[in-house]
């Protein structure tokens, strides 16, 4: 092809990792999957990139760049009202300018490539942003810029390419850019266009190479829901979550550790609205109440986190969709772990609350710290003004145009969203303790109370009434001396297993049995081997509720 730097666009096949400047860091790592890891089995929808320098051309020959700087000007990120009137301006004065036709025309040629080879007209794309600061290992660009799904036809794709362009500049993109130091103009947007996977009438979700919370590498953690991803990574849906241990797996174990389900209350479905090619339908009970992925295909998902976490030698973060049309699964993004990855594992810190008091909301922790402060309960985004430093945010979820005051509060709650949405990777960035999927929380806490919320005790996350006092103890692991004795572990709750691995052992000891039964399967096996001959019905209710994904009740 031409000279790659001056190109307006660069299918996957011509892309590799080392192109961020070119095309941002989402686009790279596609061009590299689909390049090199197609051989070893990892499915990846082709596409294309419209490059980072068809964004500058674009911003260049506009006048755009001159604008913008000019409306920046007089920014202050700290006041929510400055922040979102200049976002808007800025916005529109790119959604009001024209994408230059040298660079309309090879869009349109590649789109009509892409169609051609999934033998359709017009074939329905994905059109996703991928900054060229992105995904570098101190920051998490995650949700900043705005997603298109089930985009079809040439004058669609255009005006998606340019909305894409102008998210580079919505209000949490522009707030964060600021608190990280990068200049706007330092960051370039690329767009990708990627074939969409029918995860629509399927299931798609996020998968780490990594425990999410604890930082413990010999896990891939899969979160999964029913419908199009968007929902799990904003936080819409409560997931399913698998664990697979690794060094199991490669030796050919069938090693699924973990299975949870989660509520999934909504799917994501193409519609026939042209100006809302998707929407939201309620899913049934009987489906919210089974797994959304089989074993096989959470076997087969946690097998390519463990090619693609070799291929790049680092923790990734990845989303995969399940195309229910083929019955086949694709990843559809990869990028690095930015969280429990660059932690200093030598520096064990510990949140020890030194009281308790009334139990107000409980859901699931993110990290593993304390927060406490005034309840703050906001609805939408008109209500952010009136947030102060040190709240605590409480909400249904945090859309990405929270984040400027989410980096001020001293804690987080909300009703929905599960461990890889967007509120809990932006919290885990800031160090914020983070509860989600609670379900009630805008109904159980009230603006103005004060509460304590406590993600130091395991993956149950509880908020509690009243300041309550906390220590935090760090101990340095390099200064702890070895002894001659061997110090072995007592493990009796299995959610703890991956954060207390850190802590210097030589293995454990022993396994309290009774403890696991009761923390993490909470049915007494006889229970289950006699389900039929019980007479209680309460209890038939909840054991049957704790086992609706098991016709055998002795499998569970």
């Amino acid at each position: 092809m031409k000279n790659r730097k001056t190109a307006f666009v660069i299918p996957f096949k011509d892309l590799r990792i080392e192109d961020i400047p070119l095309a941002g860091g989402k686009n790279a790592s596609l061009g590299e999957m689909y390049r090199e890891l197609k051989t070893k089995g990892v499915d990846v929808p082709n596409g294309f990139a419209v490059t980072a320098f068809a964004y500058k051309h674009f911003m260049s020959v506009t006048g755009l760049k001159e604008k913008i700087k000019d409306i920046l000007s007089d920014l202050k990120t700290k006041d929510t009202r400055n922040l979102m009137a200049h976002g808007k301006k800025v916005r529109e004065a790119i959604l009001k300018a024209k994408i230059p036709e040298e660079i309309e025309k090879e869009i349109i040629i590649h789109y009509k490539k892409l169609s051609r080879e999934y033998k359709e007209k017009y074939t329905d794309v994905a059109v996703r942003s991928s900054a060229t600061a992105e995904d570098l290992p101190d920051a998490s660009f995650a949700g900043q810029q705005d997603t298109y799904l089930n985009i079809r036809g040439e004058e669609k794709i255009l005006e998606a390419c340019k909305k894409s362009f102008a998210s580079l500049f919505t209000d949490r993109a522009i707030s964060y850019r600021e608190e990280k130091g990068f200049n706007h103009f330092d960051v370039s947007l690329s767009i990708g266009v990627q074939k969409m996977v029918r995860s629509d009438i399927s299931s798609s979700g996020i998968m780490f190479s990594i425990d999410t919370e604890s930082g413990f590498k010999e896990v891939v953690y899969i979160t999964s829901i029913y419908g199009l991803g968007e929902n799990i990574v904003q936080g819409a849906v409560n997931p399913d979550e698998f664990y697979v241990h690794k060094p199991t797996l490669k030796k050919g174990y069938k090693s699924i550790v973990s299975k949870k389900v989660g509520d999934k209350k909504v799917r994501m479905i193409y519609s026939n609205d042209k100006s809302n090619p998707v929407k939201n339908i309620k899913v049934s009970k009987t489906e919210r109440e089974n797994y959304s992925l089989n074993d096989e295909e959470i076997l087969k998902l946690a097998k390519w986190a463990v090619i693609i976490e070799d291929h790049y030698k680092k923790p990734m973060d990845m989303e995969w969709a399940k195309d229910g049309k083929l019955n086949k699964l694709f990843i559809v993004q990869a990028r690095p772990e930015t969280v429990q990855s660059q932690k200093d594992l030598n520096i064990l810190e510990e949140y020890v609350l030194k009281e308790k008091g009334e139990i107000k909301v409980i859901g699931k922790s993110v990290g593993s710290r304390i927060g406490s402060g005034k309840v703050k309960v906001i609805k939408n985004t008109s209500g952010i003004h009136s947030f102060k430093k040190g709240d605590v945010l409480v909400t249904e979820m945090t859309d990405p145009d929270w984040e400027p005051i989410m980096k001020i509060a001293s804690a987080i709650v909300t009703n929905k969203g599960g461990r890889t949405s967007h509120a809990a990777i932006i919290s885990r960035e800031f160090g914020i303790p983070a509860i989600v999927g609670t379900n009630n929380a805008t109904e159980k806490l009230k603006s103005g109370e004060f509460v304590t919320v406590n993600c130091s005790e395991g993956e149950e996350g509880i908020v509690y009434a009243g300041k309550l006092k906390y220590k935090i103890v760090k101990h340095n692991l390099k200064k702890i001396s070895k002894t001659k004795t061997k110090i072995m572990l007592i493990a009796g709750t299995p959610e703890q297993a991956y954060e207390q691995s850190f802590i210097p052992n030589d293995g454990v000891g022993l396994a309290r049995e009774e403890f696991i039964i009761s923390s993490a399967i909470k049915i007494h096996p006889n229970a289950l081997i006699d389900f039929e001959k019980l007479k209680d019905k309460k209890l038939k209710d909840k054991i049957e509720s704790l086992t609706s994904n098991y016709k055998n009740k002795t499998q569970f």
